[in-house]
């Protein structure tokens, strides 16, 4: 990976190309069960076979459906969920159940093809501070909205 700054700006970039994996979240030192969500978001667009098993909240798939409205292919089996990753996700209306799965579902969407709307993002305020206008700092695309 490389990091550069320019200006005040942050550019992250891969030098080699990003391949699937097979993640367990465990206790300390372990993966984190926190971040179960947002490695499922990107392995949705590494192309491949990755398997996510969740050891610690085995309910903590409630982003599955919500990512494959956006056109992921992600299947679960018990404790476990296997993501054929692709090369694009679409844009699409999705929601929120919880912190982690508004953040993965924000990430998806900055990826995705198309418009993304997410609802229910009043969870990412009890994580992230002011993440909207970091994101938009990072060049993203992004505002928030009212929620109807």
């Amino acid at each position: 990976m490389v990091i550069t700054e320019r200006n005040g700006h942050v550019r992250v970039r891969r030098r080699r190309t990003l391949k699937p994996v097979s993640v367990t979240t465990l206790p300390y030192p372990g993966f984190p069960t926190d971040l179960q969500a947002q490695m499922m978001a990107l392995m949705c667009v590494v192309p491949g076979i990755s398997v996510i098993t969740e050891k610690i909240y085995p309910e903590r798939f409630m982003h599955v459906s919500e990512l494959n409205r956006m056109g992921a292919n992600i299947m679960l089996e018990g404790h476990s969920a296997i993501v054929s990753g692709k090369k694009n996700l679409s844009g699409a209306p999705v929601m929120a159940s919880d912190l982690r799965a508004s953040a993965a579902l924000v990430l998806a969407g900055l990826v995705a093809e198309g418009a993304t709307e997410v609802s229910r993002v009043y969870h990412l305020d009890r994580g992230y501070e002011n993440l909207v206008a970091k994101l938009q700092a990072l060049g993203a695309r992004i505002r928030r909205e009212k929620e109807k």
